[in-house]
C-alpha cells in the first residue's frame, strides 16, 4: 500500500491525499535534498526513526517555515501524515509477522519453522531460489552472499503457500531488492523492467530501462499483482 492508498483508506478525500502525496513526493523532499538535509526522497526512508531525524531538520529550514505559513499548515500536515503512515504501514517489523505464524494452531511445527526462515530471507525459500535463479535474477551476479531472497507479492498480503512458493520471489542484488520491495522499481510480463518516476537518478544505482528478468508463466499472477498494488507508478 502506498501513501495515497493508505490516506484514503483513513478517510482523507482524494484531492487532500493527493495534495499530501504531492507534498512529499515534491516541494518536501526537494527542498530537503537541496539543502543537504536529505541524501534520499522521503519516500525511500528506511523507518520511522530515519524519517523522524529527517522530520526534525526539514521543519527548520526556512522554506519550510515560509512555505507552510503561507499554504496554512498543509506541509506541516503532509509530514505528519507521512509518519503515521510509516509508523502503521511500513514499520510491521518481522517480529510480529513471526509471532502470528508461531502462534497459528494450523500450522505443523515443520511449517512454521520454513514460514519462520522465509520471513527472515533464510531457509528453504532462500534455497529454491538460488536453484531456481542461480544468480541476481536481472544482473546474473552470482556471489550468492550478496544476495536478497525477495517476495514478488509480498509477505503481508500472501499465503502460507504462496509465502514458500519459489515462483513468488526473486533473487536479488540489495539495490535492486530493495527498490523492488519499495515499489520504485517492477517488471513487465515480458520482464522488461518498470522504472517508477519517485526513483530519483536510478542510474547512480546502477539501474537502466534496459533491464529484464525472465519471468515464467508461474510468475505472472505474482508479478501483476506487484504492478497493482506495489508499484509507484505516480
Amino acid at each position: 500500500m502506498n501513501f495515497k492508498a493508505w490516506m484514503l483508506s483513513q478517510g482523507l478525500s482524494t484531492s487532500t491525499a493527493e495534495k499530501y502525496a504531492g507534498a512529499v513526493t515534491g516541494p518536501l523532499t526537494d527542498w530537503g535534498l537541496r539543502s543537504g538535509v536529505l541524501q534520499r526522497p522521503l519516500i525511500a526512508m528506511e523507518s520511522a526513526a530515519d524519517y523522524k531525524a529527517a522530520h526534525e531538520k526539514i521543519v527548520k529550514l526556512p522554506i519550510f517555515q515560509e512555505r507552510n505559513q503561507r499554504g496554512h499548515g498543509m506541509y506541516a500536515s503532509a509530514l505528519e501524515k507521512y509518519a503515521n503512515f510509516l509508523h502503521e504501514v511500513l514499520q510491521q517489523n518481522v517480529e510480529t509477522d513471526i509471532a502470528v505464524v508461531l502462534s497459528d494452531p494450523n500450522i505443523s511445527p515443520t511449517e512454521k519453522l520454513e514460514l519462520v526462515n522465509a520471513r527472515i530471507g533464510q531457509g528453504k525459500f532462500r534455497q529454491k531460489l538460488i536453484l531456481h535463479w542461480k544468480a541476481c535474477a536481472v544482473t546474473q551476479y552470482t556471489e550468492l552472499r550478496m544476495l536478497v531472497a525477495s517476495h514478488i507479492k509480498p509477505w503481508n498480503t500472501s499465503s502460507n503457500g504462496e509465502r514458500l512458493d519459489p515462483f513468488n520471489g526473486l533473487l536479488l542484488i540489495p539495490n535492486l531488492d530493495r527498490a523492488f520491495d519499495r515499489g520504485l522499481i517492477s517488471f513487465k510480463p515480458d520482464g522488461l523492467i518498470l522504472i517508477s518516476p519517485l526513483l530519483m537518478e536510478p542510474e547512480k544505482l546502477g539501474i537502466s530501462a534496459d533491464m529484464k528478468v525472465p519471468l515464467q508463466d508461474a510468475h505472472q499472477s505474482y508479478m501483476a499483482h506487484h504492478r497493482a498494488k506495489v508499484f509507484l507508478s505516480k
